[in-house]
């Protein structure tokens, strides 16, 4: 009995001085916030030594992205561009070189190797516009091209060689081989344009003198 009340009182005394004892629980969470502390503070010195570049170089830098950019797309936007600007031809004087349905540009060897007397084809001419070359029955190139361009509301006019004519298909205006308006509702002739040899390649230039199928000054001057 006594033996048993002796063990009794060692148990009260350990059960009352585990109630002061921290849980070993407590101790793992307080390392884990030194080890945060620690963390926070080596991210600190880190962000401290990161080089952030003022505004005066974030500017240029933007200007030199920016630069680079414009570089590339011009470089490709020049090449597209120029597709469409007509060529200018050599020499004084404003022409531009003829050229044909797919582009290219057109001697006069290789026109008149494809083309027979009395035929009238289209080139593109001055400003882009279909433009007729017309072979002469000694086969060469006639002097003047004769713009396509309807006068009365721009459809391009097809020649017709059964009736030895331009007619337009939209309204029925009837111009002559020379182009020259005689039929209505076209108000005016076809304009004309020079054409000339530079180098052996067709070109055609401005007609600024009087028209020689009215005798007036030129309405497209």
């Amino acid at each position: 009995m006594r033996t048993f009340f002796i063990s009794l009182c060692f148990s009260l005394v350990a059960s009352f001085s585990s109630a002061f004892v921290a849980p070993s629980s407590f101790s793992g969470a307080q390392t884990l916030r030194k080890n945060i502390a620690k963390s926070t503070l080596l991210k600190m010195a880190v962000a401290d030594d990161t080089f952030v570049p003022d505004m005066s170089r974030r500017v240029a830098l933007n200007y030199i992205i920016l630069g680079s950019a414009g570089t590339v797309v011009l470089g490709l936007a020049v090449p597209y561009i120029a597709f469409f600007v007509p060529k200018a031809a050599g020499g004084s004087g404003a022409g531009v070189v003829a050229r044909d349905a797919v582009g290219q540009d057109i001697t006069f060897d290789g026109w008149l190797s494809t083309h027979s007397p009395g035929s009238r084809e289209l080139a593109e001419g001055l400003k882009g516009d279909a433009t007729y070359l017309t072979v002469k029955q000694d086969r060469t190139i006639q002097d003047f091209g004769i713009v396509a361009v309807c006068t009365h509301l721009g459809c391009v006019v097809p020649w017709n060689k059964a009736e030895n004519k331009f007619i337009c298909p939209c309204h029925g205006s009837q111009y002559d081989a020379n182009g020259m308006v005689v039929r209505g509702p076209a108000p005016l002739s076809l304009a004309l344009s020079h054409v000339e040899n530079a180098d052996g390649k067709v070109v055609f230039k401005p007609w600024t003198e009087t028209d020689f199928r009215t005798g007036e000054n030129p309405w497209w001057k």
